[in-house]
């Protein structure tokens, strides 16, 4: 409304609007209004002098505070309508917490109280674990004094990845979680639960253990550049009954269990130059590995079916020189770990388990090669141990 006044009072002629008192002049201005206010229009206390006529402006002018206040109908209706906003909001509020309340059941009561105990237990051990001492004065990037909380988790997900492995749906990062798990409850720990704390050996095998056994992944990957393996004659995945690999397993891990409980603590497990010996059995053991494998794979289909009787490399001091190789690892843990009768204990887990399936092996190796593998037996009479056994 001000604004109208304005343009009907104002000297210069705005666009569409003319002088009514000069009508000769039909120049419209394009500048803005207030270039052609007067600084008395500013004053809106005072009246304006030339009231426009009805025709032209039929509605009543108002001053400035006339203008600024609301109406009582509009804030008694915006009072109404805020008040009855609330009332809903508080309404609905009430009764969505009373519908909430009576659907609560004893025995969902018994579960938060369960689920808040279990938070109060939790958080009081992690400040106690916090403010104690002990903790801070051994705690160090090789001091275990988490195994059950991690091991027992990467356990029960290793477990859940050999469902999915025996049913052939696997990944990589599955399979490796596989290997990750057995040897971490094989190798880390047992002594971890026996001293309270890791260092040395432990961390040593924990990773020659997988270098090891990826040796036969390794090979794969070098003759066809992946690392999966190819279908074959199922004829050649021998394996003893499954009674026979579970009490292997259980047996290899009560031997390492053992081995923990009977070794000396490992801050008194000497060190320097008193294992060399550990170091030659090491290197050896991963050199027996590697040598075997790559040999049986140079003369064999997809690695798994043979096509000649190999008699290069370790093939020509033992027939089995993998199973050896194994065996040998294991027992160069357990001298390192300074425990002589667990090492007896698994020599002959080893060796019932091996034997068995060496037998199942040769008899399909003499159906195939006949004449050729056994004049190969009658050079290299033995099995696991040159000149031994």
């Amino acid at each position: 409304m001000e604004a109208t006044s304005v343009l009907l009072h104002s000297k210069a002629t705005t666009f569409g609007f003319f002088n009514l008192k000069r009508p000769n002049i039909h120049k419209p201005s394009l500048r803005h209004f207030n270039k052609h206010l007067q600084v008395n229009v500013l004053n809106t206390n005072k009246p304006i002098k030339n009231q426009p006529s009805s025709n032209l402006y039929p509605y009543p002018l108002l001053n400035s505070r006339e203008r600024l206040r609301p109406s009582s109908s509009f804030v008694t209706n915006c009072t109404n309508s805020n008040s009855i906003s609330q009332n809903l909001l508080k309404n609905s509020s009430f009764e969505s917490l009373k519908a909430a309340l009576l659907k609560v059941t004893p025995f969902n009561v018994v579960q938060w109280s369960a689920l808040f105990a279990v938070a109060i237990a939790a958080g009081k051990w992690t400040l106690n674990l916090a403010l104690n001492p002990f903790f801070w004065m051994y705690f160090s990037w090789t001091w275990l004094f988490w195994p059950w909380c991690v091991a027992v988790v990467l356990g029960v997900y290793g477990l859940f990845c050999v469902n999915k492995h025996l049913r052939g749906e696997a990944s990589v990062f599955e399979q490796l979680t596989i290997v990750t798990s057995a040897f971490t409850w094989l190798t880390l720990v047992p002594p971890a639960h026996f001293n309270g704390y890791l260092e040395g050996w432990p961390f040593v095998f924990f990773f020659v253990y997988h270098y090891f056994f990826f040796f036969n992944v390794s090979v794969r990957r070098r003759l066809y550049g992946d690392y999966f393996a190819r279908k074959h004659d199922p004829k050649w995945d021998v394996n003893p009954p499954s009674w026979s690999r579970l009490l292997f397993c259980v047996g290899v891990t009560v031997a390492h269990w053992l081995a923990a409980f009977e070794a000396p603590e490992l801050h008194l497990i000497p060190g320097g130059w008193s294992n060399l010996g550990i170091w030659i059995l090491i290197v050896t053991t991963l050199l027996v590995q590697y040598n075997s494998t790559l040999y049986l794979a140079k003369y064999s289909e997809k690695v798994v079916v043979p096509t000649a009787v190999v008699q290069f490399g370790p093939y020509r001091w033992v027939r089995h020189p993998i199973y050896a190789s194994t065996i040998l690892l294991f027992g160069t843990y357990f001298v390192a770990m300074r425990a002589p009768l667990s090492l007896l204990f698994l020599v002959g887990v080893c060796l019932m388990y091996y034997e068995q399936k060496a037998k199942m092996e040769e008899a399909l190796m003499i159906d195939t090669f006949g004449e050729r593998y056994l004049e190969y037996t009658s050079k290299v009479p033995h099995k696991f141990v040159p000149w031994i056994y």
